[in-house]
């Protein structure tokens, strides 16, 4: 079968995604979601969607108790996905291993000494500029097992995508993703190339499910962090390390910078109209001043450098800072991540990811009263949005439209297919408008349908289906096979995926789209009806 007949039918398949533009309409007569529904809802919300058997998993165990085990993912056995992320042998070394092993040939020629580090660019015997050379790079890499940087980047996607679609840790995957958002870096910044990784595995990860003190602390004192938003290099304007420094060639020029300070303040706690002033952002810097990187070209780690420290007494928030060193960085955390406003803020991110992209208001108020009385115990805030009535309403039922890498993972996941999570998913995903690592803004990627919803952006989606359907997307393998037992018609195929990918609940309206072009193709039903499916609203919508 042509894949590319296919896709001239993609303008078809527009017929049934259009709708992804605005809410898809509740049933009529529906007060409650049914039995069935509630348990997709939830396998939508806290894991990237159904594998097939999973519906009946989580009857069968119990919605309350599925909920308590990815509560609490270090119950759970994981130990097959950890063998699959073998294969990423940089998420588990250090910046020093990670700058030994990954090497771009430029860097590699300057090591061996075969190009003038000064003038490199313009150099006749750079890489770029002698084909001779560039091979003959490119073999002493293979021989001493080295990897260019964009490796790094491949393997970090690559990871994300392979635990997303296998882990058994649903939960803490979706909060590792969701975290990152919040706290945004952009891989492709200078040196964040080689500290991305460590950023995600010891600074998000580990904390996805802790107190939200601790995250923030964790990535305040991440190298990825203090490099992203300058604050390695902020210092007081007469420190003495500077003046130390004032007088060497290029020296840059002394002083405060409030890049992180505010961005802090706006993005990661109290949010933008948390009453916070300039004021506030200039002594939070100050604060700040001193929180660096040691040796950055080698192991990178976080480091308080008390020469570089404003030594001067602090106000923020209304509250007066003199604990001196790096205790006055340590103390304005303490200050935000008790802030009133800072509950209300992760309140509303926690329940717009969870339940509407407008957030009810009477369950945001309870999600921050939980954060407050629990001094921020992201697990308890997370309890309380799957135990409430406003998690399971009708309204919040594929209420939300799925990101790209939501959109990916689950359909992989629906069609019981394996990944190794290869170089074309993360292409595929950047293409519909999400590149994994790679959004520049510390805002992170909006949480709102209106991001994922433009004209190109639906097209790559039901490309990317009938692509996947037609198991033709490197690394990735499915087997239909596994759903063709009585298909003897399209209208039956239509079924069969209707129940695999839907859970067999699919609008009326949808459904004779459905039927009607799949009985105008002679190609194979399976595989026509599974891509069809894929591209429709209810399984664009989570």
């Amino acid at each position: 079968m042509s894949i590319q007949g296919m896709k001239r039918k993609a303008v078809l398949l527009l017929l049934l995604i259009f709708v992804s533009l605005v809410p898809l309409p509740a049933q009529p007569a529906t007060t409650k979601l049914s039995e069935n529904q509630k348990i997709l809802h939830l396998l939508n919300r806290i894991a990237f969607g159904a594998r097939p058997g999973d519906v009946e998993r989580v009857r069968k165990l119990g919605v309350d108790k599925f909920v308590d085990q990815q509560l609490h993912p270090e119950r759970i056995d994981d130990s097959s996905t950890e063998a699959a992320l073998s294969q990423f042998p940089s998420l588990k070394m250090d910046v020093t291993e990670i700058n030994e092993k990954y090497v771009a040939p430029m860097d590699l020629a300057r090591r061996l000494g075969l190009i003038n580090p000064r003038n490199a660019q313009a150099n006749p015997n750079a890489p770029q500029n002698n084909p001779r050379l560039r091979r003959e790079l490119q073999s002493m890499m293979q021989e001493r097992g080295l990897n260019p940087p964009q490796r790094l980047l491949q393997e970090l996607q690559s990871q994300k995508l392979v635990r997303a679609v296998s882990s058994e840790r649903q939960l803490q995957e979706v909060m590792t993703d969701f975290w990152f958002n919040h706290f945004n870096v952009f891989w492709g910044k200078g040196a964040n190339r080689q500290l991305t990784t460590g950023y995600e595995m010891n600074a998000i990860r580990p904390h996805a499910l802790g107190k939200f003190k601790d995250l923030v602390m964790a990535t305040a004192k991440s190298p990825a962090m203090l490099f992203y938003l300058d604050n390695f290099q902020s210092s007081a304007p007469d420190s003495r390390m500077l003046q130390r420094l004032a007088n060497r060639p290029q020296a840059r020029k002394p002083g405060i910078n409030e890049n992180y300070a505010r961005e802090l303040m706006e993005l990661h706690t109290i949010g933008v109209e948390g009453g916070y002033t300039q004021k506030d952002v200039q002594e939070v810097a100050r604060a700040f001043t001193g929180w660096t990187i040691d040796r950055p070209r080698q192991d990178a780690g976080f480091v308080f450098r008390p020469m570089m420290h404003d030594r001067g007494e602090k106000t923020v928030l209304g509250h007066k800072i003199s604990e001196g060193g790096i205790k006055d960085g340590e103390a304005v955390i303490d200050i935000l991540v008790r802030h009133p406003s800072t509950a209300r803020f992760i309140a509303t991110k926690l329940v717009r990811r969870f339940v509407s992209d407008e957030p009810p208001k009477t369950l945001v108020d309870r999600v921050a009263a939980v954060y407050t009385r629990t001094d921020g115990d992201i697990r308890e805030m997370l309890h309380a949005i799957f135990t409430s009535n406003e998690f399971y309403a009708v309204d919040a039922y594929r209420a939300k439209t799925k990101s790209p890498f939501e959109l990916v993972v689950s359909s992989i996941r629906a069609l019981g297919a394996t990944t190794t999570g290869g170089p074309r998913l993360a292409q595929e995903i950047a293409r519909m408008g999400q590149p994994l690592y790679q959004y520049q803004a510390p805002t992170g990627f909006p949480d709102r349908a209106s991001q994922w919803t433009s004209a190109g952006a639906l097209v790559e989606r039901l490309n990317f289906g009938i692509a996947l359907a037609a198991n033709k997307v490197p690394a990735t393998s499915i087997d239909l096979a596994r759903f063709s037992k009585g298909v003897t018609s399209h209208d039956r195929a239509i079924d069969v995926a209707v129940d695999a990918l839907l859970g067999g609940d699919v609008s009326d309206a949808t459904k004779r789209i459905l039927v009607d072009q799949i009985r105008t193709t002679n190609e194979p039903p399976l595989v026509k009806a599974f891509a069809m499916v894929l591209g429709s609203p209810e399984f664009q919508k989570r």
